[in-house]
Parts: C-alpha cells; structure tokens; sequence
C-alpha cells in the first residue's frame, strides 16, 4: 500500500479519517498511531518491529539524558563556579555516554541493513585482487521501508535532547506518534520533535477546510506523480537500459526526462503527504521550493529535499565545522591566507562528509557515493571562486541583474543537475560513466527531432500530455515563486468555479493517469533510498 494506490485513497485514508473523526480528543493521537502501525506492517510485515526497537531506544535514551540534565540542574545549586564546571563535565560525559548509545543502536541498524552486504562485496574484491583468501559472507538481510527516514529523525531526536534543545519526551504513545504518523513513514520529510509533535498529538477535529485543503493537494501531488512521473517511467528506463543504441542528445533528452520524472514523483508525493497531513490539522516541513529557479547547485539543494539537506547541516556540517581541528585548521589558513582561505578550509573539511553521507544515504551504490562527490565538487569550487564572483557583480552589476543573465545562470544549473542526475540513475557507476562519455562524444541534436523519441514506449499523445502538465506545474512554479499562494487564490473563489477547477485536476488525474492496460505499476522511487 503506498499514497498513490487505490487501496489507500479510497478504503484506507477514509477509514482513518471516520475512525479519527468519531473518536474523542483522547482518543485520536492513538487512532492515528494505529493506523501508523498498520500502514508500516502493510508493506513490510514483521519488519516494523525495527521501528518499535528505534522508538524504545529513543524513549529510554531520551529519559537517561534528561535524568542527567535535571540532575546537574539540581546539584550545581550552592556550587562555585570551578565545582560547578566539572559537575557539568561529569553529567555531559554521561549524557555522551548516553548519546553516543543510542545513536549507535539506530544508525547501525541501518548501517548493517543497508550497507553491510555492498561493504562485503567490496571487501572480497579488494581481498581477491591483492590475492588474499579472505572476505566477508553475503546476508540476507531484509531492510524495512522508510528505515533512512526515520533514523534520521531519531537520531536527530537524541541529539536535540542531548543539547537540550527539547525535553526528553515521557509519554511513549507520542514519541511513537512522532515516528510513526503514516503520511510521512515511507518518504519523509524528516521533521523535528518540535516541529510536529505537539501537533499530532493534539487530536484536533477534522475541519471542511482542512479536508478540502488537504483533498486539493493530494490530487495536485497525483497530477505530477501519475500523469507524468509514471508516464516517463517507460521512457527512461528504454533510454537508461539500451544507452549504447542511442545517440548522445537522446540519452541527454533521456537524463532530462528522468530529472522531471523524479521531480514530479517525489514533489508529488509529498504533495500527497503533505496533503494527508492537512485533512488532520497537521503541518509538515515544505520539502520543495521551486528548485529548478536556482541559479546554482547551491541553491538547488536549499530548495531540493530541504529537510533532509538541513538534517545534514544541523547534524554534521554544523558539528564538524566546529570541531577542534577543524578550527584550529581554519584559523592556521586564516593567518596564511585570509578570511576565504580559512573559509574553504573549513569548507572543505565540513562538506566533503555532508556530500558523502548524502550520498551513501541514497543507497548502498558507487554511483550514490559519486552522485554526493559530484555535487561536493561543484559546491567548493563555488566557494573557492567566490571572490571572483564577487568582483565580477561589483564590475557589472547591471549584467548579472538582467533577465538573460539570469537565465543563463537557471539553464546552466540545471545542465549540471540533469548531468548528476545521469550518475544517479544509470544502473552502476560504470554505466554512468559509459553514459556520459557517448553523450559527449556522439551529441546529435537532430537525432532528436527525427522521430528516435516515438520508439521509447511513448507516441505522440503521451508526449503532449506530459509538456501539457509540465506547463501546469511549471505555471504554479512561477506564481510560487513571485509569493503568490495559488491554493489560497483558488480557496477563495466562487464555488462554482472552485469545484470547476477541482473536478478539473480530478478528471485529468483519473482519465490521463499511466495506470491500468499498457502501462506497468511504478513503486516509489524515494521509498527505496
């Protein structure tokens, strides 16, 4: 069962929603963590015990940190200023202690699920090539979905009570609640206890607005992820699985038609996520905004999967910037080479394991680990030149004002995008590379507009109605972008054409959706990272 089935939208979410409804105020955080539970052991089965043992963890580490917390509170009173300094030494080396437990117990879960058979494989091939009779055995591990998403969110749990950021939760059905509230479990985002906690579990009554709010946005995120996203499934794939018979401008066409077809999926369904979450009262974190209006890489992962990009920098870049060697690093470049030069140290040192967990989080790959390198690359480089930049807006501050410049700079953006976006997908680091040497060495632009796209699985239609959408999207985009609430416009205007409007976007999901004779069921493509 995912968001975009049939067995969810017309039997499961309305049932919650009645059960949620009917119950009392007491009642519904516990319908909600119900539904939660049924939603995670509908597609993994037994395996959502991995997520009840987090949630324990969670629970009792949480509780011994905030014991300590409230111990130093208690004891420092009557304290000079020395005894109090090495009280607090002493309780935070506990609370570390604590800490570095939990974390443990929840990040090598996922570490061993996840990783431990391709680090394995590459340990017996390392052994092999330097003729050693060594190596490590394959498992048969099984990984539950959603495991990348919730760790994170756990062990970002751990560490906001270890730095005192939030109170250790005592209620176990709400920490629960937190980790288990359904919209979210498969594909994030990743919230902050603060962020939703108190939200869920507040057990507000299901408004007409929230319902037709959240209803709106839930066919807006079906729109993208049926209409086109599966739709484009077809094509990619051809194009991605038979690279060697396709000129260079076709596999380009066809990394660019995998950069919409993941946009539209994973925007789409957190549309739909989102939108679930609306029906109930409760705001989940925007994990897009408009990032193909960037005008560097930079920029594109502050609006691309923000949540997970500020778990990485709250939780690693911050903490490893701030390390005693890293300072010491930056500040022996500083007194060498100035204020940038201690800015790219620190940089260099801080973005090389936000990159490389970005990347291994993705999957256990070689082409995920250069997928995060790739972006690594081009985000120092950007601070390395950063002065130059500078002085070159200072020298024409007209030029990089105007409308063509900036175009200039979204187009190139989005070039480096779809490049990186090649490695992502192709089926191994070697095809990869494979893929973009024939596309550099065998570009025929014509070999585009000569009919080489209608032997993809798609004809002529299909292609008309995914630019038709794409249009749409790209539309609301825009308006996002000026500041103008699209959805609020369309709330507030005359029934009649509101519900136009709405049975318009219902009409198109249910008669342009690639679903049923000829096209094949297309799972999430995040749900697997």
């Amino acid at each position: 069962m995912a968001y975009h089935t049939l067995l969810f939208l017309i039997v499961f979410l309305p049932a919650v929603v009645i059960l949620y409804q009917l119950a009392g105020k007491k009642f519904r955080p516990m319908v909600l963590l119900a539904a939660g539970y049924v939603f995670f052991f509908s597609f993994s089965r037994w395996l959502f015990v991995y997520l009840i043992g987090a949630t324990v963890v969670m629970y009792f580490a949480g509780i011994g940190m905030e014991k300590y917390r409230l111990m130093f509170k208690e004891q420092k009173k009557g304290l000079d200023r020395t005894a109090a300094k090495e009280l607090k030494k002493a309780i935070t080396a506990k609370k570390r202690r604590i800490l570095f437990v939990g974390i443990l117990f929840l990040a090598g879960t996922l570490l061993t699920v996840k990783y431990y058979n391709f680090f394995a494989e590459n340990v017996t091939k390392i052994a092999a090539a330097l003729s050693v009779s060594a190596g490590l055995p394959q498992l048969d591990i099984l990984q539950p979905i959603g495991i990348s998403f919730y760790t994170l969110q756990g062990i970002g749990y751990l560490v906001d009570v270890y730095e005192g950021k939030i109170k250790a939760e005592r209620n176990f059905g709400k920490l629960a609640l937190f980790m288990a509230f359904f919209p979210q479990i498969m594909e994030g985002p990743i919230s902050r206890y603060d962020q939703t906690a108190d939200q869920l579990y507040a057990g507000r009554r299901i408004s007409v607005q929230n319902l037709t709010m959240g209803g709106q946005r839930i066919f807006w995120g079906l729109l993208k992820k049926i209409v086109v996203a599966d739709r484009l499934n077809t094509m990619v794939g051809n194009i991605f699985s038979g690279y060697q018979y396709c000129d260079g401008a076709v596999i380009f066409v066809g990394a660019a038609a995998y950069t919409l077809q993941l946009y539209m999926e994973f925007s789409g369904c957190m549309d739909m996520v989102i939108g679930t979450a609306e029906i109930f009262g409760v705001t989940l974190p925007e994990n897009f905004r408009q990032p193909f209006f960037s005008r560097n890489v930079s920029e594109f992962w502050r609006r691309w999967h923000i949540t997970l990009g500020a778990w990485l920098k709250d939780y690693i870049f911050y903490p490893m910037s701030l390390t005693e060697g890293v300072k010491k690093a930056g500040s022996h470049a500083k007194s060498r080479f100035g204020k940038h030069g201690a800015k790219v140290v620190v940089s260099l040192a801080a973005l090389f394991p936000v990159w490389l967990c970005n990347g291994i989080w993705h999957g256990a790959r070689w082409s995920y680990i250069f997928f995060g390198m790739y972006y690594f690359v081009l985000i120092l480089a950007g601070v390395i030149f950063e002065p130059l930049f500078l002085k070159f807006s200072e020298r024409f501050p007209k030029l990089v004002k105007h409308p063509l410049y900036i175009a200039f700079q979204i187009g190139r953006t989005g070039v480096l995008v779809v490049i990186g976006e090649l490695f992502f997908r192709a089926e191994g680091l070697k095809h990869g590379l494979l893929m973009f040497s024939h596309m550099i060495k065998n570009f025929h632009p014509s070999a585009v507009v000569t009919g080489n796209l209608l032997g993809l699985g798609l004809d002529v239609k299909d292609y008309l109605i995914i630019l038709l959408v794409a249009a749409a999207v790209f539309v609301v985009d825009c308006l996002h972008e000026r500041g103008v609430g699209v959805r609020e416009k369309l709330a507030g205007m005359p029934a009649p054409a509101r519900w136009c409007a709405y049975y318009v976007l219902m009409l198109s999901v249910i008669i342009f959706g690639a679903y049923g004779d000829g096209y094949l069921a297309v799972e999430l493509i995040y749900a697997e990272f």
